[in-house]
């Protein structure tokens, strides 16, 4: 299994690239993400299976998520600890990244629009405001308030242009217009007396969400009926830190969790996991499955590795 080592720097996010299968992107912070500064990891796996460091990119606060832009391969967007957005172009290590100063507190979430009419960033701040930003302006289109507590994440839908999903410290997933940005278009208690950390779409049916609590568990919702959730997933010990879908496949999820653990789910075989991967030995943060290479997972975490994997229920699954 490929590994690299972050060294003194603790992981936070990691993604492949939607362009090049074997390109990488970890954001990092030192001290937990309580003192000190960023570094961005530019990484490829090789041919021969081991993962090569091809440039790093140094920010004076902690890099809490990035992610890859949709229409230029050399483009990546991270998100600090200061409430700054940083646009790098992974070409030239040497420039100073554009910046996005706007977020009164920390920027925990980055997201870049995956239907092809559009091109902008969403970025959720502990401020508890979302930001809407085009890549090629100065100032944020749109703010969305309505979170009474600080927004972990909000992601595009893949399918719906303009729509995207918020989720909050204040325990709702809040659906959202971006043409509207004056109030929610729904909001649903998502978990009970917990925080959400994390949601994601699924791929393959525009209606469906999942959403992951400080509670330990993964709930997927159906936009037509939000009375209640359309599944639960048990088994994470601790908070689950990021939940995202099978690019391949509908009813597959991945997990990482404050538990050290990285969990594989299909919602329509069982409430538990099908496979539970122990590889880290600190809070695990960051979770992506590669767009290209079917069944290909990275995950990162405080112990300042980035694993890249293919777990073995995913083997061979078609």
């Amino acid at each position: 299994m490929p590994t690299f080592l972050t060294p003194n720097r603790h992981g936070y996010s990691v993604r492949f690239s939607p362009f090049q299968p074997e390109r990488i992107v970890c954001a990092t912070s030192q001290y937990f993400g309580l003192a000190g500064g960023g570094t961005l990891f530019l990484l490829e796996l090789t041919p021969e299976g081991s993962i090569i460091e091809i440039a790093t990119f140094q920010w004076g606060d902690g890099l809490f998520d990035v992610v890859w832009s949709e229409t230029d391969a050399n483009v990546v967007v991270s998100a600090s600890g200061d409430g700054i957005l940083q646009l790098w172009n992974v070409t030239c290590p040497q420039l100073p990244p554009q910046t996005f100063r706007e977020h009164k507190k920390e920027v925990y979430s980055v997201d870049w629009s995956q239907t092809r009419q559009e091109q902008f960033i969403l970025s959720a701040s502990w401020d508890c405001s979302v930001k809407l930003w085009d890549p090629n302006r100065p100032s944020s289109l749109a703010t969305f308030l309505g979170h009474s507590q600080l927004v972990y994440n909000a992601m595009w839908s893949p399918h719906v242009p303009a729509c995207f999903a918020s989720v909050s410290g204040d325990g709702t997933l809040r659906i959202w217009n971006s043409l509207m940005p004056h109030r929610a278009t729904m909001t649903v208690r998502a978990h009970d007396a917990a925080e959400v950390l994390s949601c994601d779409w699924c791929k393959y049916d525009q209606n469906i969400i999942a959403t992951g609590g400080s509670d330990g568990l993964i709930r997927g919702w159906d936009l037509r009926s939000l009375a209640s959730p359309i599944f639960e997933q048990k088994g994470c010990e601790y908070a689950v830190r990021r939940v995202q879908f099978s690019p391949h496949h509908l009813s597959v999820l991945g997990s990482v969790s404050y538990d050290f653990t990285t969990r594989i789910w299909d919602f329509k075989v069982s409430s538990d996991p099908i496979e539970t991967i122990k590889h880290h030995s600190e809070f695990v943060y960051g979770l992506d499955f590669n767009n290209h290479v079917q069944g290909q997972i990275a995950d990162c975490g405080w112990d300042s590795l980035v694993h890249v994997f293919t777990p073995r229920s995913l083997v061979g699954v078609k």
